[in-house]
């Protein structure tokens, strides 16, 4: 057994979320990385997408996610959201709500970043009519 230290919570770039967001890396390996994400209400990501996608497992609040082109989705303690390798994507916490998630995504092995970075969702994007 062996013990590993976890490192001062990072907060998440401006460029990469809007609102506050803090991150602390649960696993960064070669192949796998996992990340437990805590958003303050509102908060969320910008437009992104996994080059080998990338799986949510929501632990606590309420949420919202949504896939380019798609309706926003509310998101609770439990729901798991797989996004396919390369598909547009944001999520976050509710307006009123804070939300935790874990987030698996793989490592790609040849150099091609894991992730690629868009424009911010814009507050019409976030405000949009959510599906529960």
């Amino acid at each position: 057994m062996e013990i590993q230290p976890t490192g001062p919570s990072t907060k998440g770039p401006a460029a990469m979320f809007t609102g506050d967001v803090y991150f602390d890396s649960l696993a960064k390996g070669d192949d796998m990385r996992v990340n437990i994400v805590r958003f303050a209400p509102g908060a969320r990501t910008a437009w992104h997408s996994h080059a080998r996608g990338q799986t949510l497992h929501v632990t606590d609040g309420i949420g919202r996610v949504q896939a380019r082109g798609g309706e926003v989705i509310e998101i609770r303690p439990g729901d798991i959201v797989y996004t396919p390798p390369g598909e547009w994507h944001w999520h976050g916490a509710a307006p009123e709500n804070f939300m935790s998630h874990l987030a698996m995504w793989e490592g790609t092995h040849d150099g091609t970043p894991e992730s690629t970075w868009g424009d911010h969702v814009t507050d019409a994007e976030y405000d949009a009519p959510t599906l529960e």
